[in-house]
């Protein structure tokens, strides 16, 4: 079901769950000498239940853009809406809560606490938003199945692998039922066996209807996503629809793009 957003007068027509149009980003130097434009004219929509990758080489901007998307940072210009709302709306008191309750994380480096057990860690964005007891163990059941880590939730970090880490960091993205998953190079610090877990568990969670966007350079990573978009020099500079095409082919397209965007080349 895509959502609404109701116009002026009561009208409503279809929207996407995350729009972002015309967005900007200039940074001025420390001594305000010169300004770098980390994002130029960056437009583009995720429909609900959607898996999209976002490429591009170093500093090409997909980090700022993920900071934009992430509510951690604001734009020069353009507009993002999530859901309907607007980010440049929301109060600054009320972002902490918006992010929380909106979207879910998972980071290169699992950003776990080390004295929290893995159940403890999963547990805390709910603890923060003030969720009883029996809410958050009903919760976290299913996902702890689907995610393999019913025998695992009293151990501590420590104690386990980086997959398994991983794994946790996915299912604590995942309690608070967001609207959107953001996925900040999610297989950067795993091995290739745990890699090739962790994006077969993002393949079942988006065939569940959740929408996630993910940055990687990893083009296996990106090769699993439905929609594959390369920013080059703060814009969007292509893009790959998965359609009919494998994984073995959409690694291939993949990799034949990244190189264009390498060498200066344009796509057919």
């Amino acid at each position: 079901m895509r959502a609404i957003r109701r116009e002026p007068g009561g009208l409503k027509r279809d929207m996407s769950i995350l729009e972002v149009t015309n967005l900007k980003k200039t940074y001025t130097t420390r001594f305000g000498g010169t300004k770098v434009e980390a994002l130029k004219n960056v437009t583009f929509r995720v429909e609900q239940g959607e898996y999209v990758a976002i490429m591009g080489e170093s500093g090409s901007g997909k980090t700022t853009l993920l900071n934009i998307l992430a509510a951690l940072d604001k734009p020069t210009g353009g507009t993002v809406f999530l859901d309907g709302q607007n980010l440049a709306n929301i109060r600054e008191s009320a972002v902490a809560a918006f992010r929380r309750d909106n979207l879910g994380f998972v980071f290169q480096e699992f950003n776990l606490l080390d004295t929290f057990s893995l159940e403890d860690n999963i547990y805390l964005p709910l603890v923060l938003a003030g969720r009883a007891p029996g809410e958050m163990a009903e919760r976290l059941k299913p996902i702890a199945e689907q995610l393999g880590l019913t025998g695992l939730l009293k151990k501590y970090p420590y104690e386990v692998s980086g997959g398994q880490k991983q794994r946790a960091a996915v299912a604590r993205a995942l309690i608070t039922e967001p609207r959107l998953v953001l996925a900040d190079e999610p297989t950067g610090a795993l091995d290739s066996k745990a890699t090739d877990e962790l994006l077969g568990l993002f393949s079942q969670i988006n065939a569940g209807g959740q929408t996630i966007l993910m940055v990687t350079h990893s083009v296996k990573a990106a090769s699993h996503a439905g929609r594959v978009l390369f920013i080059r020099d703060g814009q969007v500079f292509h893009q790959i629809y998965r359609g009919v095409f494998t994984e073995e082919q959409m690694y291939q397209k993949i990799s034949e793009t990244l190189t264009l965007l390498a060498t200066g080349g344009d796509p057919a």
